[in-house]
């Protein structure tokens, strides 16, 4: 940067600094400029193509909801139930809480719920979702989806970073990195939660890893003010405030002169997004805007904290530029017993989730942003096709086979992709692994996972590992 353009940044940020207040709460600090870029790592060349997809919303139901009970019709199983499971297809397979298998041998568990067909696309959904069945035939299903670890924390991490282990970066900090955002007021990539807990692996599902900080999640509230501590304190003037800014980006630019560290660049150019996102949070959050109409397709309520308002939000982010934005909303481990029960326990999880997910999907269509904003839904893995006895019956994780969805963003609706065996244990057409849903993400967004790299400690790394295939048949 010649001194011509250093003298201008500098002074237009002093300006800006003078001329309004600017509090920097810690999710601000944390919070770059990736608009532009400026202070990113350049990304390998040569993996971009020409994108379906603009934009992500990713539905992230924690606790990994039973497909057996929402999405999979299963007739033999019904049959079968209360019968043993044949002990050969346990041979060389884990599972949480194994104990529960070495004290009776494990009985199949047909379900309660109904099933219905909807749409002209047939799709078989059940009664615990009945909004999400009358949009059916704008969704793609993926139903023979596979993991490979039955514990929350790494099968939550894995779904969002490629690994178990922690510390990598997460999906929407790789796709910021890459392509970047839209948004100059806003992150690029904003966390959304909702439910009676956060997800198990807390914010290693949101973070940079070893990517630029710039691009890892920024958490946001659905409630009050959307971003913690941008207020600025009782009594702390805009003139103060400024001369405090000076001196810390005075501070920062002497330790950038001297050590040229990139983080630090990073760390000045937050104080300018700091100010961003304290003027365009509020306005962000203020549903005052949005007809009545739209209130009651969400089911939302301003300033309530709730999944129906998340997805709202949402969807105003993508209007804005935002990237990716993820809303975990929790919790699906129903395993039987207090709070874990497949009865009132399932339908209240379905309950607070189903009208928002529907609301969304039509939103976004009638406005005419469905076709470039990618919305996927799904959990960390499935549920067993065998009942686990605690102190009701519930299902066991099972990696082996679960549900998702997609929808828009270059996606073909009206369709399921995969199979599984009569009784839901294991894939027999089209198995999917999670790296495979990873690379079509990226895909769909103009990125080949293969090419888009980062190295660190002498090593190429990527999203998908060494693993991961594009799912051709979900792609219109």
């Amino acid at each position: 940067m010649n001194l011509e353009k250093k003298l201008l940044r500098q002074t237009t940020r002093r300006q800006l600094f003078e001329n309004c207040g600017i509090g920097l709460g810690k999710a601000a600090l944390t919070s770059l400029f990736v608009g532009d870029k400026l202070f990113a790592s350049p990304p390998a060349t040569g993996y971009r193509h020409a994108p379906k997809a603009k934009n992500i919303i990713y539905l992230f139901m924690a606790g990994a909801p039973s497909q057996f009970e929402l999405w999979e019709r299963k007739p033999e199983l019904q049959k079968l139930s209360g019968k043993a499971l044949p002990p050969s297809l346990l041979e060389g397979k884990r599972f949480a809480f194994m104990d529960s298998f070495v004290k009776s041998p494990p009985k199949l568990l047909g379900t309660r719920r109904a099933f219905r067909q909807h749409g002209e696309s047939g799709q078989w959904v059940s009664e615990c979702l009945p909004h999400t069945a009358q949009v059916v035939d704008d969704l793609a299903f993926v139903r023979s989806v596979h993991t490979e670890n039955f514990n929350h924390a790494p099968a939550k991490i894995m779904m969002n970073t490629g690994s178990p282990i922690f510390g990598r970066p997460s999906m929407g900090a790789w796709v910021s990195y890459g392509i970047g955002s839209e948004s100059k007021d806003l992150p690029g990539f904003v966390v959304l939660q909702s439910g009676p807990r956060g997800p198990r692996g807390g914010a290693m599902n949101w973070a940079a890893g070893f990517l630029p900080t710039s691009h890892q999640g920024i958490p946001f509230l659905s409630g009050g003010a959307p971003i913690l501590n941008m207020a600025n304190p009782q009594g702390f003037d805009a003139k103060l405030q400024a001369a405090t800014i000076d001196a810390v980006l005075d501070l920062n630019r002497m330790n950038l002169e001297k050590y040229g560290d990139p983080e630090i660049e990073t760390r000045i150019a937050a104080y300018e997004m700091a100010h961003r996102m304290q003027t365009s949070g509020p306005e962000l959050i203020d549903f005052s805007t949005e007809s009545r109409a739209t209130l009651d397709l969400y089911g939302a309520k301003p300033g309530e904290k709730s999944f129906a308002n998340n997805c709202l939000l949402a969807r105003r982010l993508v209007e804005r530029g935002v990237r990716f934005v993820q809303l975990y909303h929790s919790s699906w481990d129903h395993h039987g017993g207090p709070g874990e029960n497949l009865d009132e326990n399932l339908d209240e999880v379905c309950l607070s989730a189903d009208r928002g997910c529907a609301a969304l999907i039509r939103d976004l269509k009638q406005r005419g942003l469905l076709d470039d904003t990618l919305v996927v839904w799904g959990g960390e893995f499935g549920r067993t096709p065998m009942g686990e006895q605690r102190d009701t019956l519930g299902r066991n994780h099972h990696i082996d086979a679960f549900t998702m969805w997609f929808a828009g963003g270059g996606t073909k609706p009206g369709q399921s992709i995969g199979a599984t065996d009569e009784i839901g244990f294991s894939p027999v057409q089209d198995p999917v692994h999670v790296h495979d849903i990873q690379a079509t993400i990226l895909h769909l967004l103009g990125i080949d996972h293969t090419k888009l790299t980062f190295k660190f400690r002498g090593r190429d790394f990527r999203l998908t590992d060494v693993g991961g295939n594009v799912i051709r048949k979900l792609l219109a």
